[in-house]
């Protein structure tokens, strides 16, 4: 004979013989309550097919089940989800919040004023947010960091900050990429990219540093947007006016594809006349031609340990910033 259904919590209970204070935190796992006791209630609540209302659920406990993931784009408005940085990202962040038995809640926002992320934060959609990269708004997310906790960036950390940042160490990048042109007998070097980002001002400087310890000078500075077709236009135009670096460091990988492109363009050798180095290590970074050597970020693990830093700070814990290690990875293109 079929088991009668309970509908509610205090029907499971009736049948339990329980308190439904026992009911709810036996099914919410709560170790509070004996593992028989749980085991049992949990059994019956499959056989009377009860159901937990999470909605209901996560109003009591003021949850909502989400995990914000932001883009703020306020120096890149052109930028789109499809950028290779952000796909190599996003996987892996939506794998480790769906472990968490969360859902992403993704924003592309386009800063219009000052408080967008306080409309975030403060609109009970989600209990915790990732922003991914600190664009040019960084006292903004600095502003909210202070009385927001559930809050993890992905940037450049910055001192005296109290926001929380995962990243890596984007001066050290920038150095390695730097010597290992100059070990090759470079001598006329250039950094492509904006150096108004926090990670791709700290690229720059390590760049700098490279340098100067080489007893080479500054080096050429590019500034461009990040987007393949501006990064593109910004350095051809650059290379019809100017001789061309004979080693370029850029900011990104999508920059440093756009200068392939337009070395080629110009007639100019890759690596023989002028040695690329990119920074992320994206996918397609393998298939361009040629395959282009770079500074791999570890976002897999980046990703993982971002939100294990934010369910921590979830539950009330104090936690660091995290700098990983970046890696020179050798092919062709330097």
């Amino acid at each position: 004979m079929k088991a009668a259904s309970a509908s509610t919590l205090a029907e499971l209970a009736e049948i339990a013989g329980v308190s439904v204070a026992t009911v709810s935190r036996s099914l919410a796992g709560n170790p509070v309550i004996a593992e028989a006791t749980r085991t049992r209630i949990v059994a019956l609540a499959r056989d009377h097919g009860f159901q937990v209302n999470q909605a209901a659920r996560n109003l009591r406990l003021k949850r909502t089940g989400a995990i914000g993931v932001v883009l703020p784009l306020g120096h890149e408005a052109g930028q789109n989800l499809s950028d290779p940085f952000f796909m190599s990202l996003l996987g892996p962040l939506a794998d480790a919040i769906a472990d968490r038995k969360h859902d992403l809640l993704l924003s592309r926002v386009i800063p219009t004023d000052d408080l967008w992320l306080d409309r975030i934060v403060d609109a009970g959609r989600v209990d915790g947010v990732v922003i991914i990269g600190q664009s040019d708004q960084v006292e903004v997310i600095e502003r909210v960091a202070r009385r927001y906790r559930p809050m993890i960036v992905w940037g450049a950390e910055l001192p005296g900050k109290a926001q929380v940042t995962v990243g890596s160490d984007n001066f050290a990048g920038g150095r390695l990429a730097a010597e290992h042109l100059l070990a090759q007998g470079r001598k006329r070097l250039g950094f492509f990219g904006n150096v108004e980002v926090p990670e791709f001002a700290a690229r720059f400087a390590g760049f700098q540093q490279a340098l100067a310890a080489a007893g080479q000078s500054e080096g050429t500075l590019l500034p461009m947007h990040l987007t393949s077709e501006s990064s593109y236009s910004a350095i051809e135009e650059y290379l019809v006016g100017h001789p061309s670096p004979d080693g370029i460091v850029a900011a990104s990988d999508v920059i440093a594809m756009s200068a392939l492109r337009a070395l080629a363009e110009r007639g100019r050798r890759v690596p023989q006349d002028v040695g690329v180095v990119g920074y992320d290590d994206v996918l397609i970074a393998t298939h361009t031609t040629p395959p282009l050597t770079t500074i791999r970020q570890n976002v897999g693990l980046g990703a993982k340990i971002m939100i294990d830093l934010l369910f921590r700070r979830m539950k009330g814990a104090e936690v660091e910033s995290v700098t990983m290690a970046p890696e020179l990875i050798l092919r062709s293109s330097a």
